[in-house]
């Protein structure tokens, strides 16, 4: 569904993301891990269309989308959650999931906000509240759920759990597990390692800007270098 080969992304003079390549099959759960600064939340910004390769392509479902603006391929099916949340802070709940509808022209756009607040019910009790008043946990679950609202087949996810209590991240996660039991595919990038590779199929491990590990979730869990570097072992 996704591939990335020779990825380039640069601020300036520095190279952040140097020339990596990756994929991820339709209906897979994939972790991208690594150190902060590693280069992770630039990737996904740059297959989101936040920021423009410097070299490389990107390719989903079959189609070169390198270098195209955010707003197109949520069009197209791919959508971000964004590390930091991103929520509206001066609109509603309600309204911030219309605006993760805004591309679709559809009729089944009243259904998916009755399975926004079946996910996370907390939303369907706070729907007319303003977004910035919400706690940290339910401000992630809004930015999960207005993702959710453009019916995307590839949800990019970047440190959903970060600066979350630990029964929150739990919620969180058993969402991330019953959206990919939907069908969607997902690429999580996750603070939190050892999680992450308990829910995903395969992971690939980032240092420097460079993948410098790939394999099976269940083989990096065993890994001495992961152990060792992001299990705590």
């Amino acid at each position: 569904m996704l591939s990335l080969t020779g990825l380039e992304v640069a601020y300036g003079g520095i190279r952040a993301v140097k020339g990596i390549d990756l994929e991820v099959r339709e209906r897979e759960l994939v972790t991208l891990i690594g150190a902060n600064g590693a280069g992770k939340t630039t990737t996904l910004k740059a297959l989101a269309g936040w920021l423009r390769p410097a070299r490389g392509s990107v390719r989903y479902e079959g189609r070169d989308i390198t270098g195209k603006p955010a707003h197109e391929l949520v069009a197209m099916g791919l959508a971000l959650v964004p590390e930091g949340r991103g929520v509206f802070g001066r609109l509603t709940v309600a309204e911030n999931l219309a605006m993760g509808a805004y591309t679709r022209r559809d009729a089944g756009v009243a259904a998916d906000y009755d399975r926004a607040y079946a996910l996370f019910p907390r939303l369907a009790e706070r729907r007319k509240q303003l977004a910035g008043t919400l706690s940290g946990g339910e401000q992630q679950m809004l930015a999960i759920a207005r993702a959710l609202m453009s019916r995307p087949r590839l949800l990019l996810l970047d440190e959903p759990s970060m600066g979350l209590a630990p029964i929150m991240v739990q919620k969180i996660f058993e969402t991330i597990k019953a959206v990919a039991a939907e069908g969607v595919t997902l690429l999580l990038v996750e603070q939190n390692a050892k999680l992450a590779l308990e829910i995903c199929s395969r992971g690939y491990v980032m240092e420097s800007g460079e993948i410098v590990l790939a394999d099976s979730a269940d083989a990096l869990l065993v890994n001495p270098q992961v152990r060792r570097a992001y299990l705590g072992e």
